[in-house]
């Protein structure tokens, strides 16, 4: 169970007693001691989610051990790729890189470059470089995606009763090209990892998997919420959980991928 590791990694980061966890997550010294061990038949997703906020992380990576980007930044493929081979260097190589990068910005973004040996692998480094650094002046491949303009709610829910989308252009890369559509939420109940206002990246689908972020519609209401079965759980601790049974209707309208980033 890697996300028992994961827990009990963060907590000895943090030097932290089962009992000040415990205390921070309010749950019972007993049921964290057999989450911790492994032993406990059930343990709710409610649990995770005060767990994931005493030790100031996010439940994909408690859960499945994914690193919140939390830069301002959308990386393209290439600029991932040029940057994990830059991970594999010495210090004296980094060095270099680093050099290089700071003499090539120094110069206007370079119109000589030929557009078509930009994205050249064979080319050497400092081409490589330059031409990064002219695409990003220029800004890398986008696309289009629909927001919908009606804000789904990471709170009590928000009444769906139409379609009026606007069409907003996104960075093309491997993360959004999961997405089908983007949605504004509103509300507080998704803090502190989603706030008022945030625009969501969604797949659509009809079903998501347990502890999996999800667009619910309940009634005609829509939610942003993680999925837990038999209900709906918010990671603001100040939300109650939202029973499924409560409700005659209930869909999935997509997963969320991300949200786009504030510039």
């Amino acid at each position: 169970m890697d996300y028992i590791k994961r827990i009990k990694q963060l907590k000895s980061e943090k030097k932290m007693t089962n009992d000040e966890l415990a205390e921070k997550t309010g749950i019972a010294v007993g049921t964290l001691s057999k989450i911790l061990a492994g032993i406990s038949e059930s343990p709710k997703l409610s649990n995770f989610v005060a767990i994931c906020e005493a030790l100031n992380c996010s439940l994909d990576y408690i859960m499945y051990g994914i690193e919140e980007n939390s830069n301002n930044y959308t990386l393209d493929d290439e600029e991932i790729t040029m940057i994990e081979r830059y991970r594999t260097l010495d210090a004296r190589g980094k060095e270099t890189v680093e050099a290089l990068i700071a003499k090539e910005a120094s110069f206007a973004p370079a119109a000589e470059v030929p557009h078509t040996t930009r994205r050249a692998v064979q080319q050497p480094l400092s081409a490589r470089l330059t031409a990064a650094y002219a695409d990003n002046k220029n800004g890398f491949a986008r696309r289009a995606l629909p927001l919908f303009d009606l804000p789904v709610s990471a709170g009590v829910g928000v009444l769906l009763d139409g379609e009026s989308t606007e069409e907003i252009t996104v960075s093309d890369n491997s993360r959004t090209r999961e997405a089908d559509f983007a949605l504004r939420i509103s509300g507080n109940s998704m803090e502190p990892r989603y706030r008022d206002g945030d625009i969501l990246l969604v797949q659509e689908t009809d079903t998501v998997e347990f502890g999996e972020l999800g667009i619910f519609i309940l009634d005609g209401c829509g939610f942003f919420k993680v999925f837990g079965g038999d209900r709906l759980y918010s990671l603001n601790p100040e939300y109650g959980d939202i029973l499924l049974k409560d409700f005659s209707d209930v869909r999935v309208a997509g997963r969320v991928i991300g949200k786009l980033k504030k510039r």
